[in-house]
């Protein structure tokens, strides 16, 4: 059955195996967690107890300060006792039932602390001087009650869970705060005869403080109200990426008809037909037409993208002039769209590694406060002056106000997430918050060079023919004897002789050597390419090519050699076009101070000259898929802080070995599951974006932190009374609480900030 808001909804068994998934330590199986964390009493991972979740339908809650927290329906959290947000986002802003209430609450306090600080402050009105007291006690007890005890409701409930859950936070001190203060006033009004005279004033009347327990209540509700709002804001960028989905695709029907279909409908095969202007519905393949794509939205790069047919198109882009005719591939949550919006809300609900100070802080905070408190109380009732139980009662309650932990708790994740919805609209997705805070460190960037520094697409870039032979000629022989093979450099020379309008015809009898060439019959002659290891093998000299041959290693080129018939017939050159934004994005990397490192297993000629061409501090080359993990390891063993960028399957290993693992949105699944990062064009140029994201919210965290820290560190002791003595000030539980809902807003406040962060 549905429990009541905040409460965990009661399921049954068959709900509770396809819908809630668990993880239960293997050494202390008591232990069980919504999320894969680790086990609080010996630390090891936590393991699936139940398959992956399976989705209901209904939208969970969850604290954004413990994502370990998961219910049914929106309520407060039972360990900070926060408003919890729901984990699931749309594209338009959401009702927050939360904020809802507390606006409601907040009003009608307003509404009666208003004249009821007014009654409070008779003595300075002239209208209201010399009236008897008692009434108007009466009075204050009437306005007071429903502000505290109907709008202050949560605090004491929320107060209360927290001594049952042995998880003490801001709304224990608050609800004792406010409690203490309001109860205190309501027995000083019904029996006021039972206070001795160190509770009574010159006139011997005994003080009320309804004033101060309903202020205490509409300022805390205030801050509430101010913070819940400062919160929506951090979820605008899920919303906005959510928002750039159009609702209906162009269909095109198996006769030729086209229909507007809405986007849930649309599945992987369909033909749609993408007009000027309009978004691209799911992501896919263009099967006829060109234009130019605007894909900022996605990639954060402001420049259009042209198309054409065989390319490749992402949800939610921009078309631009012309039109164009698509196939769909991925929908619904497979589309890139679906994937930054999951990673985005991932990564907001993940916990930095600084978080663990906080958590250690607030652990003993609320009991240190309080021990504080009763201090306070007993020094002031031994040592200070007429009336010392009043004024030990007024101090004790400001100390219990005024450090609430709510800053300190917000300090961390609110940067956390601003800066992952930041990341996410310029083309960087973090996969964690450790992942924000290590980037912060790195200082060497190892990058692998096939499609990350180069576009991973080798090019045919010369043909020099033998003496007896022509370029037309060498490149048939070389395209109809690569035509069978799926090598990259194949596909290049093979797409190198259609643009220069040779075509290849069929060859026989074809044979690959491992790591040397491929060989076979053409038109009768048989015909071998590879490299020069294979020729000598087979007893054929190339002479002067050979020179020519390391000219074109030197200038980055892979050279292939072709005989025909024995005979030795050219060279071609082949190579993989470093990607425009490379040289920029290494310039840019130096001048953050990040050193770069190139692993390639090309052989130490090509690599230097790619290397030379993009100023890179170090290369390694020669190196072997297994081998790149290795590279890692040692750079870590020099103690340097390293991440790693790569796009293939083979760079799992290292990306996975790295502090920080890199993967090119343009590569495989495998290696951006291995990262921590994920650039979603593929542009070296990410990699600066995150860096300096990285540094900046680690810079606001700490300001954050400094400010929470700062100030329970002095409004604690001033709270307490130690400027009485020397200059006779005395911090009311009023101020006291405006201080501490400002210190929460502030934190919110420069947290948000980083929206505005250049990056």
């Amino acid at each position: 059955m549905e429990g009541a808001p905040g409460k965990k909804v009661m399921r049954s068994e068959t709900q509770k195996k396809t819908a809630v998934a668990a993880y239960t330590c293997p050494m202390h199986p008591e232990v069980r967690e919504r999320k894969p964390v680790s086990c609080p009493k010996c630390g090891m991972a936590l393991e699936p107890e139940t398959p992956s979740p399976v989705s209901t339908g209904k939208t969970e809650w969850t604290c954004p300060m413990h994502p370990e927290i998961v219910k049914d329906a929106p309520g407060a959290c039972p360990i900070c006792g926060m408003a919890l947000e729901a984990k699931t986002r749309t594209a338009a802003q959401e009702e927050n039932p939360e904020l809802r209430s507390m606006t409601r609450r907040f009003w009608l306090s307003v509404a009666l602390t208003v004249p009821l600080v007014i009654v409070a402050m008779r003595e300075y009105l002239p209208f209201l001087r010399g009236l008897p007291s008692s009434p108007l006690k009466w009075i204050e007890f009437a306005l007071a009650s429903p502000v505290v005890l109907w709008g202050g409701w949560p605090f004491f409930v929320r107060g209360w869970q927290s001594i049952i859950n042995r998880s003490p936070n801001m709304f224990t001190l608050i609800g004792l705060g406010v409690a203490v203060s309001y109860s205190y006033s309501v027995v000083a009004v019904v029996f006021p005869g039972i206070f001795p005279a160190s509770f009574r004033a010159a006139n011997g009347e005994v003080g009320t403080y309804f004033e101060a327990a309903a202020f205490i209540t509409a300022l805390v509700l205030l801050g509430q109200v101010l913070e819940l709002r400062a919160r929506t804001k951090t979820g605008a960028a899920i919303r906005q990426l959510l928002g750039l989905a159009p609702k209906t695709a162009r269909r095109v029907q198996p006769g030729g008809s086209e229909r507007d279909v809405l986007l849930e409908e649309v599945r992987p095969g369909d033909l749609l037909r993408i007009r000027p202007g309009e978004k691209v519905p799911v992501d896919g393949t263009i099967e006829d037409g060109a234009s130019s794509v605007d894909e900022s939205m996605i990639t954060g790069e402001p420049i259009p993208v042209e198309k054409k047919k065989g390319g490749r198109v992402i949800g939610a882009t921009i078309n631009g002039s012309g039109t164009l005719l698509m196939r769909a591939e991925k929908v619904g949550a497979e589309t890139l769209l679906s994937q930054i919006v999951r990673m985005v809300a991932d990564a907001q609900r993940s916990r930095a590694p600084v978080q663990r100070l906080v958590d250690i802080v607030a652990a003993y905070f609320v009991e240190v406060v309080a021990g504080i408190a009763v201090l306070t109380f007993i020094g002031w009732a031994l040592l200070g002056p007429q009336p010392r139980m009043a004024l030990a009662l007024i101090n004790a309650v400001a100390v219990l106000i005024i450090a609430c932990p709510c800053a300190l708790g917000l300090a961390t994740p609110m940067s956390i997430m601003v800066a992952t919805g930041k990341g996410a609209t310029g083309g960087v997705l973090f996969k964690n918050a450790e992942a924000i805070e290590v980037m912060k460190k790195v200082d060497t960037l190892v990058v692998d060079k096939t499609g990350t520094l180069t576009e991973g697409k080798p090019k045919l870039t010369q043909v020099f023919p033998a003496p007896d032979f022509d370029e037309k000629t060498v490149l048939y022989h070389a395209a109809t004897i690569e035509k069978g093979s799926e090598h990259p450099l194949a596909a290049a020379i093979v797409n190198g002789a259609a643009q220069k309008g040779v075509a290849p015809s069929a060859a026989s009898s074809f044979n690959s050597i491992a790591g040397k060439g491929v060989s076979g019959r053409v038109d009768g002659k048989k015909v071998m390419l590879g490299n020069l290891a294979f020729m000598t093998d087979s007893g054929i000299d190339f002479g002067g090519l050979s020179a020519r041959a390391g000219e074109m290693r030197q200038a980055g080129e892979t050279a292939m050699f072709l005989s025909i018939g024995g005979k030795a017939a050219g060279l071609i050159g082949v190579a993989d076009p470093v990607k425009g934004t490379t040289r920029d994005a290494i310039n840019e990397l130096h001048r953050e101070g990040i050193r770069v490192v190139m692993l390639t297993g090309d052989n130490r000629t090509t690599a230097q000259a790619v290397a030379s061409k993009l100023a890179i501090d170090e290369v390694i080359s020669d190196v072997l898929p297994d081998q790149k993990a290795d590279v890692v390891k040692r750079l870590q063993r020099e103690g340097r802080m390293v991440a790693m960028a790569g796009d293939g399957i083979n760079d799992a290993p290292a990306l996975a070995q790295a502090h920080v693992g890199i993967a090119m949105g343009t590569g495989t699944d495998v290696a951006m599951e291995s990262a921590g990062v994920t650039l979603v064009k593929g542009d070296l140029r990410g990699i600066v974006r995150a860096i300096r994201l990285s540094r900046a919210t680690m810079r606001n965290i700490k300001q954050n932190l400094f400010f929470a820290f700062v100030y329970n560190s002095f409004g604690i002791p001033i709270a307490a009374g130690v400027l009485y003595p020397f200059m006779g000030i005395l911090l009311s539980p009023v101020i006291a609480a405006a201080a501490m809902s400002f210190s929460s807003v502030s934190v919110i406040s420069n947290s948000l900030r980083l929206r505005g962060a250049r990056i």
